[in-house]
């Protein structure tokens, strides 16, 4: 299964016709068909099911489609990388990011990257955290900006940034005008909560309360920010979330949950299985680098309302 087979198989399983296919590849129909024809023999499966009026993908020529789609891409980064290797810095990153702070770090980093670095261009890919870890370790993507805890056994990494717990409250609620931008974690002994999607916050959030001996009465879960907000402006929940950067919101009120507080905490991770090309590890250096200068502070956050400072006594969530 060679590079010049996927791409025609590609090609075909874009166009789902054979004739339009050998067209944009520039070759006759016949030796296209017996690539194909090939393919499917060395595979040991039928990619495609052939009618009158056209190609459709089979279940397996699916996947096909999507892994030789990948292959390709990494295909191309790497010749990028190796074209690049001696010349001045430069090529392409592929960085992933949750949502929440982590796009806003990653900004930055880059923007002051970019002024060392001008040819390196980037792709940003955005998810769950455990989606962007499967990228990674697939080596889809180069670096991450991921929610803690990870795979300390598979994966390096450092810390990024903490963000204090908050409760994002709709603006009418009783602890939206209660005086003051701090709460307890009491105070939302019996409210509905909207928590993040990932099983690792949900069990750490229930050991929380389990401190105050009460169980969270969750009546959602929500892989994004995006999603949080939208639930508690309809009033379904007030959600537990890291504070992060928005744009401005006149129907939420945010507050920093105290008596134990909390703190999230972001990272930014590799792969041990797998060396870090020379402008991923510049990447690295200028982070860390960055870090120690500014203790990762910027006063490019267009943030809107107060930043809550991490209470001296605040603990990993």
């Amino acid at each position: 299964m060679d590079f010049r087979s996927l791409k025609y198989f590609l090609v075909v399983a874009e166009e789902l016709n054979i004739t339009r296919a050998a067209s944009l590849l520039k070759m006759s129909q016949p030796p296209l068909s017996n690539r194909i024809k090939q393919l499917e023999q060395e595979l040991d499966t039928s990619l495609f099911i052939r009618k009158k009026s056209g190609l459709t993908l089979t279940p397996t020529g699916k996947i096909l489609y999507k892994r030789a789609r990948q292959m390709m891409e990494l295909s191309e980064r790497t010749r990028e990388e190796i074209m690049h290797f001696e010349k001045e810095l430069s090529g392409h990153l592929v960085l992933g990011t949750v949502e929440g702070r982590a796009p806003y770090l990653l900004a930055r980093w880059i923007s002051g990257f970019r002024e060392e670095f001008p040819l390196v261009t980037y792709t940003i890919r955005n998810g769950g955290s455990d989606d962007i870890l499967e990228q990674l370790q697939r080596h889809l993507i180069d670096l991450a900006i991921i929610a803690a805890p990870y795979n300390q056994e598979l994966l390096q990494g450092f810390s990024v940034g903490r963000q204090p717990w908050v409760a994002i409250i709709p603006g009418d609620h009783p602890l939206a005008v209660r005086e003051g931008d701090e709460i307890l974690l009491t105070d939302l002994k019996d409210e509905p909560l909207i928590l993040p999607e990932r099983l690792s916050r949900v069990q750490a959030i229930e050991r929380w309360f389990l401190e105050k001996d009460m169980t969270p009465r969750m009546v959602c879960k929500v892989s994004n920010y995006v999603n949080a907000v939208a639930l508690v402006e309809q009033n379904i929940g007030i959600c537990i979330f890291p504070q992060t950067t928005y744009s401005p919101n006149p129907h939420i009120v945010t507050k920093l949950i105290m008596d134990t507080p909390k703190y999230a905490e972001h990272v930014l991770v590799y792969t041990k299985d797998h060396p870090l090309s020379e402008l991923a590890e510049s990447f690295v250096d200028y982070v860390k680098d960055f870090l120690e200068e500014t203790g990762g502070h910027s006063q490019k956050f267009q943030t809107t309302e107060r930043e809550f400072a991490l209470p001296e006594d605040a603990t990993f969530l």
